[in-house]
């Protein structure tokens, strides 16, 4: 069928004003960012976008262009000290946007030598993760979440399991103690919630300083101390500003990765069909609706011209994942059988350095979650879900299900072997709900 000649911009998209940029921010993009992106492809391999209100970014949508973009360190960079409208005033710095593009001393944000200093000691540290270990580690926090409310029939599946797994399961990789890791999950739930954000990552900087400081006496057998037995020999700034990246940057996709997955399973009925229900299913989920849709934030590092465009340095690129994933070229090849050449973890110098943990505990939560709930199904209509509003995460606010009720499980031998220390109090300002979850996990597994 061809495609139509002049495409009409989505609703509520001001895109069809002469020179207006289109909007990935609001609860229509949200909606339906697949309409979004096919408008946008009408403008080439690249589009001019809004990310939040008055920050203005290009999008790389073309699956080809992406990939030239994410390989070429030499043309594009990624420290965020470069960004132009940044350093002349034009982003203010409480802009929604501005704690994930900020610069920070991290791999993600490094280019050259001291990338490849920072990259190496994380990909060597999360190569040591024991994958037998893993698995139960994600085992035993499966079961304590589905012990909080297996017995009533009906959960949220997104605020009471794929929310909080990934938290337990990156504090034990990491070896977070008990007050520690409470505020880590804290500090991480309030940044993406956009409640009192800038507190609540107060809250996660200084609970890793201190994991920092707690690891340099007293070292164990996790990736922080790894990190830092490193022959890059981290500095504890460097230390925690690493941990922090893969703290942060390990929760928030993982979550919506196991979120957005059950949103298939439980919406998709050809599924129940078929072997290999999981791998599939998360397979079709990183292809058509990934968990961070657009990111990769790249600058410019001179005057050039890029797949058609005359781009300034310091000019923001961003790429979309899930717009590269869809088109037309990519439609093709994954009908060839070519399952994952898709982009959901990123490609070149700075892709995803978590993804085979990441895909094994998505495999493990889900396949522990259906075979303890089989009959699990959609508590409300589809139509009904709505997503999260933002440019860069794909996830939905709630994923309400009802199922059997279940009895809990005697927890196994629990992994940790020191007794739970006794939980800090919460900081003044934070929710007392909030305090204490990691707590109440250890104190479960020595039941």
């Amino acid at each position: 069928m061809d495609q139509p000649t002049a495409p009409v911009p989505p609703p509520g998209c001001p895109a069809h004003h002469s020179g207006a940029r289109v909007p990935l921010h609001g609860p229509e993009f949200a909606a339906d960012p697949q309409a979004y992106y096919s408008y946008l492809r009408h403008y080439g391999p690249t589009a001019p976008v809004e990310l939040a209100p008055g920050v203005e970014a290009t999008l790389v949508t073309d699956y080809a262009t992406a990939l030239q973009l994410l390989q070429d360190s030499g043309s594009f960079r990624k420290d965020a000290r470069r960004w132009r409208h940044f350093n002349e005033g034009k982003i203010s710095p409480d802009s929604p946007v501005a704690p994930v593009l900020a610069y920070r001393p991290n791999c993600m944000f490094s280019d050259g030598a001291e990338h490849l200093r920072l990259r190496q000691a994380v990909t060597d540290s999360m190569a040591r993760v024991d994958t037998r270990k893993l698995s139960h580690t994600t085992e035993q926090v499966s079961n304590y979440l589905i012990s909080q409310f297996g017995s009533r029939g009906s959960a949220d599946l997104l605020g009471d399991y794929a929310k909080q797994l990934p938290l337990f399961v990156f504090n034990e990789l990491f070896g977070c103690p008990p007050d520690i890791g409470d505020r880590v999950v804290y500090g991480i739930s309030g940044m993406f919630d956009g409640v009192n954000a800038e507190r609540a990552m107060g809250v996660l900087f200084g609970a890793v300083g201190e994991l920092v400081a707690l690891k340099r006496v007293k070292p164990g057998d996790d990736v922080t101390s790894w990190l830092m037995e490193h022959q890059a020999a981290l500095t504890d700034e460097e230390m925690v500003h690493q941990l922090a990246l893969l703290l942060v940057g390990g929760n928030e996709p993982l979550r919506n990765l196991i979120g957005n997955t059950l949103h298939r399973l439980l919406t998709h009925d050809a599924y129940a069909n078929q072997g290999g229900l999981i791998d599939e299913a998360i397979d079709d989920t990183l292809w058509e609706n990934p968990p961070m849709q657009n990111l990769a934030p790249h600058y410019p590092a001179a005057d050039m011209e890029f797949a058609g465009q005359k781009f300034q340095a310091g000019d923001l690129v961003l790429v979309s994942f899930a717009a590269a994933n869809t088109g037309p070229a990519l439609t093709a090849a994954r009908q060839a059988g070519s399952n994952r050449a898709h982009l959901a973890w990123s490609a070149g110098p700075h892709a995803c350095p978590s993804k085979d943990p990441a895909r094994q505990i998505t495999v493990t939560a889900l396949e522990n979650l259906l075979n303890r709930l089989p009959d699990v199904e959609l508590a409300v209509p589809e139509e009904s879900l709505t997503w999260r509003p933002g440019p860069f995460n794909r996830g939905l606010v709630a994923l309400p299900a009802r199922f059997t009720p279940v009895a809990a499980r005697k927890p196994a031998a629990p992994a940790h072997t020191e007794a739970p220390a006794r939980p800090q109090q919460p900081q003044p300002g934070t929710r007392p709900e909030r305090a204490g979850v990691w707590s109440q996990f250890l104190n479960w597994l020595t039941r």
